[in-house]
């Protein structure tokens, strides 16, 4: 059970609510249903009532679904949600619960619903206890059977549980698994659906009855569903003699299965067949006028249900297609990365979403990699995504900063003709030296996986959602340096991936880490799995992921480029390039001299920032000639030139151009549009010219 203490939780001050002694006394538990944490308070006498132990219900609804058949789950959901939506304070029900030994017993709820100022149901008080005896004892289950025989009783039901479902697989499971056709006496059933002229059989019926030839057949066959779809009539068949004489090419395969009678109901929605269903009989002889009827009924509630089935299966196929439309058609091949990328679409029918991922190869042996999510769940958000993709790709290739690429990106969306922002991820890998810079716009942190399977959440500081930080002036984004050993494994993903209904991210967060760490070595297999895991808790959002593991035996590339704005008064960002020119001078070849690059880099910056009223722009990269020569670059906004000064005998600056001078092989100034570069060069020595 669940306390207070279970996490972050807003509950009520009097949550849960405390038991009377006397429904103690006879054997009532209670429950304090919390709406708005989603929280289930259940004393011990309650879970007695469940057949479920202590540490076997984790304080959510869900937990208890084992115990409660699919039917009379749907049935309750369905009386719960009609209570909380048209204002009722209380409600009651009698259903059943599959005991741990199989068996089935009846059991009664009753419960008050507690309303804020407003309205809005926030919290659930109510009772269950065991009404097996009472119901066999008394009037009152005499009362419940008659009126669930009763036909619109057992097409209600029917229809009630049909209303959850959103394919025509769902529709067959709901119809299989309810207690309708054991209410009807049927054993299984058999299901066509009319497709270009022929029938295309869906549900099988009894194991051992397929036909071989049968899956798609034509109206115009001798077959009970071609028959049913042509005169749009039923047929009933009573007897074996009557199915063999009926129907002779079919009979012959299913005689041995028991088969003494079958209903075959013609489907129909908005006046045009979409199919047939068929209702197998045992040990019946013959269909009365009422049951005729209430098969009937039941036939075009079904026809109904499958009918938005297939328009729900259409609208999703069409969404998701027009969603792959705007995603890459194919991955670049990456040398010195592997590359796995998957997109899983939401499961709401004609619902699209707008996450998105893209892989950009750039010079130097570098590689961008685009995580994002726009608002809603439409085609408009599709439509941003799908521009907002290609802008970012345009500002990567164009050679800008990580910075500059989200900024441009959020300055374009807040642009556009629309209210959606989008929060997003940019990492820009130099795969020689492992170096990555990441930008952050609003979205869920990234994770690394270990050479050893472990995981660990990389908490970069980030910047407000694209469009956002262009509303509110807001375009600087911080960028952070982390370094991927061969190896390592750099995770992108959406929030679906650790978003549920009711739980904290930091939850979802620590599951994915665990599912990462379990998870197979194989990237590909591993992406797989990640997907896997979200289909099976039914998660209800897109999610996109984007996974990339740097290769151990890649060689630096000859135009070796890295590139990070230092901005003033961010000590983080100094670090940040400091690292930068580490990582290049130790993967680039150049470590004899590492100690003097990285005194004359630092030096660089820091004038920069100091005599400045603005920021910098640090590159390092590998220039090609008669010699190679690592580059250092540092430009600022001032267009004063920098000169030399005498720091005297005591001075503690004025020492830095002839630090610069001493050290490097080639150093200058070079004056630009909109301020100065300065920089210097270095021989890397034992390596030959190109």
């Amino acid at each position: 059970m669940v306390d207070r203490a279970a996490g972050a939780l807003s509950l009520p001050d009097d949550w849960p609510a405390h038991a009377d002694v006397s429904l103690t006394l006879n054997r009532m538990g209670t429950f304090d249903w919390d709406l708005t944490s989603g929280l289930m308070h259940m004393d011990g006498a309650g879970l007695d009532v469940f057949d479920v132990r202590p540490d076997e219900y984790n304080g959510h609804p869900a937990s208890l679904s084992a115990r409660v058949p699919a039917d009379e789950a749907v049935r309750l959901d369905t009386m719960v949600t009609q209570a909380l939506k048209n204002g009722s304070d209380h409600y009651g029900a009698y259903f059943r619960i599959r005991c741990r030994d199989g068996t089935l017993r009846w059991t009664h709820t009753q419960a008050c619903v507690r309303r804020d100022e407003t309205g809005r149901p926030v919290r659930i008080i109510g009772i269950v206890r065991d009404a097996t005896q009472e119901l066999a004892d008394s009037t009152a289950r005499v009362e419940l059977d008659d009126e669930r025989r009763r036909q619109t009783s057992v097409v209600q039901s029917t229809t009630a549980a049909l209303a959850h479902a959103r394919t025509v697989r769902e529709v067959i499971d709901v119809l299989k698994n309810s207690h309708g056709l054991e209410h009807l006496g049927a054993t299984s059933l058999v299901m066509g659906l009319l497709e270009s002229g022929r029938i295309h059989l869906v549900a099988d019926g009894p194991e051992g009855s397929f036909v071989p030839g049968t899956r798609y057949t034509r109206v115009d066959e001798q077959y009970p569903m071609s028959e049913v779809v042509r005169t749009l009539t039923p047929r009933y068949i009573e007897s074996k003699a009557d199915f063999a004489r009926s129907y002779p090419t079919l009979w012959p395969h299913i005689r041995g299965l028991g088969i003494t009678a079958a209903a075959y109901l013609p489907l129909i929605a908005q006046a045009r067949p979409i199919g047939a269903l068929g209702l197998l009989y045992q040990d019946k002889a013959a269909f009365s006028s009422e049951e005729r009827n209430l098969l009937v009924a039941l036939g075009s509630s079904i026809a109904q249900s499958l009918q938005r089935a297939v328009l729900y299966e259409q609208e999703h196929d069409l969404a998701q297609g027009l969603q792959q439309a705007m995603l890459p058609r194919r991955i670049p091949e990456v040398p010195g990365a592997q590359i796995a990328v998957r997109y899983r679409s939401a499961r709401l029918g004609r619902d699209i979403g707008g996450d998105w991922y893209d892989v950009i190869a750039l010079p130097g042996g570098r590689v961008g990699a685009v995580i994002g999510d726009v608002q809603g769940h439409d085609t408009h958000a599709a439509a941003v995504m799908g521009q907002l993709r290609i802008v970012l790709r345009a500002y990567a290739a164009e050679g800008h900063t990580p910075a500059t690429v989200m900024a441009r990106a959020s300055v374009f969306l807040h642009e556009l003709d629309t209210d959606r922002f989008a929060t997003c991820t940019y990492a820009e890998a130099d795969l020689t030296t492992g170096v990555v810079q990441v930008v952050r716009a609003g979205h869920v942190d990234p994770l690394i996986r270990e050479l050893n399977g472990s995981c660990r959440r990389l908490a970069l500081q980030g910047g407000l959602p694209l469009g956002l930080s262009a509303e509110f002036g807001r375009l600087e984004y911080p960028v952070s340096t982390v370094e991927l050993d061969p190896g390592q494994t750099l995770l992108l993903y959406t929030d679906g991936l650790v978003e549920e209904p009711g739980a904290d991210l930091d939850d979802g967060m620590q599951l994915l880490a665990e599912l990462v760490h379990n998870g197979p070595r194989d990237l590909q297999l591993l992406a797989d799995r990640l997907c896997e895991e979200v289909d099976e808790r039914g998660g209800d959002d897109d999610v996109a992921l984007l996974l990339l593991r740097r290769k151990g035996a890649y060689t630096a590339h000859p135009g070796g480029r890295l590139q990070q704005h230092v901005a003033q008064g961010d000590p983080e960002a100094l670090r940040s390039a400091r690292h930068m020119v580490r990582a290049a001078v130790r993967a680039w070849g150049v470590s004899e001299r590492a100690d003097e690059i990285e005194l004359v880099a630092d030096e660089m910056i820091t004038n920069a920032l100091m005599h400045t009223d603005g920021g910098a722009l640090v590159t390092v990269r590998v220039l090609s000639g008669t010699r190679r020569r690592l580059r250092v670059d540092v430009e600022d906004r001032s267009s004063a030139l920098p000169r030399r000064r005498d720091a005297g005998a005591s001075g503690v600056s004025g020492r830095g151009l002839v630090l610069i001078d001493r050290l490097s092989d080639n150093w200058g100034v070079e004056s630009r549009g909109s301020g100065k570069c300065v920089w210097c060069e270095f021989l890397m020595p034992g390596i030959p010219a190109l």
